[in-house]
C-alpha cells in the first residue's frame, strides 16, 4: 500500500501513466487516443481507449463481486465508501489540476469540484433504506423492501467530471450495486484517476472505470451484463441511450439538459438578486445542466437589469484556469465552442436585437468566448428554444407575470427554474406554477444529498439523490406472509 500511494503521488504530472481500472487492477489499453487542453486548443495526455473485451472483463468482474458486496449491510458498505471519501480528499489538489487541465474550469472550481466529490460519497452513502410494513390487518402482513439490482452502466459528462461521477459511485454502491463506470472521452483523465484511487479500498470488481469513445457507451449499454443505466449528458444521447438500453429493458435514469428560466417579479430586490442571476448564468462558462438560461424582467425594470448584467460580464475575467483571479475558463470541447458561435451568430441575424456585453471569441489560443448578455431577441429563436449551454444569456421583458410564466413553460425541457422577489409566499405559489423538477426561490444551483433531483419532460426521467434516488437503484419487492 506505502508503495502504490507513493506512485500517486505523481498523478497530476503530464507523464502519468493513465490506466482503466478492472477489478481492482489496472490496466492499459492497445488503442488511445488525445485529450485537449481546452484553454489551448492542444493535445496533453493521452488516455487509453477500453476495448470491448476489456468491456467484457469489467462488466463480468462487476458480476462476480455483486454476490458479496450486496451481502453486506449498508453500514459495511457505508465504511468502505467514507474510506474511499478520505482518500480523495488525500489527492484533492493534485485531482484538480487535472480536472483545469481537461476540463477548463478555474483551478479554484476543480478544488470545489472535488470537496464537492468527497462530500457527496459520503454523504449520498448516509442514505438509509428502511423496509415498510404496508399492511398488518390480522390477515396479511405485507411488507416493501428493496434490493440492490446487479450490476450498473454509468456514464457521465464533461462538464463536471468528477463530482457527477461521485453521484453516482456513491448511491450505485451503498444501495448493494457494483459498477462499470465510463466518463466522457472529452474528460476521462481525472476520473480515471478517481478509479486508480479505489483499488486498495474497494473490493476488486465493485468499482470499474473503463475509458473510450461513443461506441463503448453504446456497447454499455446493451450489454446484457449490465442491468442499470444512470446517464447524465444531452437531450439528444439520453435518447440514444434509452434506445440502446431497451433492448435488454435495463431501468434507466436521464439526467439531461435544462433550459432553465429565472423570473424576476415587480417587487424582485433587483440590485441584491442581479448579480446572483449573473453567477448563476456564466458558472462554469454557462455549461451546467441547471445554469440560468434564460432570464424574465418586468418592462419597468428592464433595462435595468440588462445594464447591471451588461457592466459584470463586461468586468468578468476570462482565461486559463491556471491564471490567478480568473472567473471563467474557456467552453470545454471544440463541438460544443463551434455550436454555441453557431447559435450567436444566429442571434446576431436577428432584427431589433442588442448584444449589450461580449459577442465575440477572445484574441487568445482555446476556446474562449467573452460572457455575452443578449437584449430584445424573439422567443422563437435558437438562444431562447434551445438549450446553448454557454456564456450567452437572453434577458427577455414581459408586462404579464401570467404570461411570463407560460413562456418559462414554453419549452421542451424542465430541468430547474427560479423565481426571485420579496413575497416568499408568492414565490412559492408561482413555483408550483412551473413546469420544472426543482424550483428554487431567490436562489439558483446546487444539488444535496438527500434532496431527489430530476426533470420534467424531455430534461430526464427518474430521479437522483435522496431516499428516492437511492431506491431507483434498487428494485422494490413485496413480502406478503398470511397470518398463521
Amino acid at each position: 500500500m506505502v508503495r502504490r500511494l507513493k506512485r500517486l503521488e505523481t498523478i497530476a504530472e503530464p507523464d502519468h501513466r493513465f490506466t482503466q481500472t478492472i477489478n481492482g487492477e489496472g490496466e492499459k489499453s492497445a488503442a488511445s487516443f488525445e485529450v485537449i487542453n481546452p484553454a489551448t486548443a492542444t493535445a496533453f495526455a493521452q488516455c487509453p481507449d477500453a476495448s470491448p473485451e476489456q468491456l467484457d472483463r469489467a462488466v463480468q468482474a462487476a458480476r462476480n463481486a455483486f454476490g458479496e458486496w450486496s451481502k453486506l449491510s449498508f453500514s459495511q458498505r457505508r465504511r468502505y465508501l467514507h474510506k474511499f471519501a478520505e482518500r480523495v480528499r488525500d489527492y484533492a489538489d493534485a485531482m484538480a489540476t487535472v480536472i483545469t487541465r481537461e476540463q477548463g474550469k478555474p483551478f479554484a472550481n476543480s478544488q470545489r469540484e472535488m470537496a464537492g466529490t468527497a462530500h457527496s460519497l459520503e454523504q449520498m452513502a448516509n442514505l438509509k433504506i428502511k423496509d415498510q410494513l404496508l399492511r398488518n390487518d390480522g390477515k396479511n402482513r405485507i411488507m416493501l423492501q428493496y434490493k440492490p439490482m446487479g450490476v450498473v452502466g454509468a456514464i457521465t459528462p464533461w462538464n463536471v467530471p468528477v463530482g457527477l461521477a461521485a453521484h453516482k459511485i456513491a448511491q450505485g454502491l451503498i444501495a448493494g450495486n457494483t459498477m462499470v463506470l465510463k466518463p466522457s472521452p472529452y474528460t476521462p483523465l481525472a476520473t480515471l484517476l478517481l478509479g486508480e484511487l479505489s483499488r486498495d479500498i474497494l473490493p476488486p470488481g465493485v468499482f470499474n472505470v473503463l475509458a473510450g469513445g461513443n461506441e463503448l457507451g453504446q456497447r454499455l449499454t446493451e450489454h446484457p451484463g449490465i442491468d442499470r443505466v444512470s446517464f447524465t449528458g444531452s437531450v439528444a444521447t439520453g435518447k440514444r441511450v434509452m434506445a440502446s438500453a431497451s433492448g435488454t429493458l435495463k431501468r434507466v435514469t436521464l439526467e439531461l439538459g435544462g433550459n432553465d428560466p429565472a423570473i424576476m417579479l415587480d417587487d424582485a430586490d433587483f440590485d441584491a438578486m442581479t448579480p446572483k442571476i449573473f453567477g448563476a448564468a456564466f458558472a462554469n462558462c454557462g455549461q451546467v445542466c441547471m445554469a440560468i438560461k434564460r432570464v424574465y424582467v418586468p418592462e419597468q425594470r428592464y433595462e435595468q437589469v440588462c445594464n447591471s448584467l451588461a457592466e459584470m460580464a463586461k468586468n468578468y475575467r476570462v482565461g486559463d484556469g491556471f491564471e490567478d483571479g480568473v472567473q471563467m475558463g474557456p467552453l470545454q470541447n471544440k463541438m460544443q465552442y463551434d455550436k454555441v458561435l453557431d447559435v450567436l451568430e444566429d442571434t446576431k441575424r436577428q432584427p431589433g436585437v442588442r448584444i449589450l456585453a461580449g459577442g465575440h471569441t477572445l484574441n487568445k489560443p482555446g476556446y474562449f468566448l467573452a460572457p455575452t448578455i443578449v437584449a430584445d431577441v424573439g422567443d422563437d429563436t435558437r438562444l431562447v428554444r434551445e438549450e446553448q449551454f454557454g456564456p450567452i444569456v437572453p434577458v427577455l421583458r414581459y408586462k404579464d407575470l401570467d404570461d411570463a410564466v407560460a413562456r418559462a413553460n414554453d419549452t421542451r425541457m424542465g430541468l430547474c427554474a427560479s423565481v426571485w422577489t420579496k413575497d416568499l409566499e408568492k414565490g412559492a405559489a408561482i413555483a408550483s406554477r412551473i413546469e420544472a423538477g426543482t424550483v428554487w426561490i431567490n436562489h439558483h444551483l446546487g444539488s444535496e444529498a438527500d434532496i431527489p433531483f430530476g426533470g420534467f419532460k424531455e430534461s430526464g426521467m427518474g430521479r437522483e439523490h435522496g431516499v428516492m434516488g437511492l431506491q431507483s437503484y434498487m428494485e422494490p419487492q413485496v413480502i406478503n406472509v398470511p397470518a398463521a
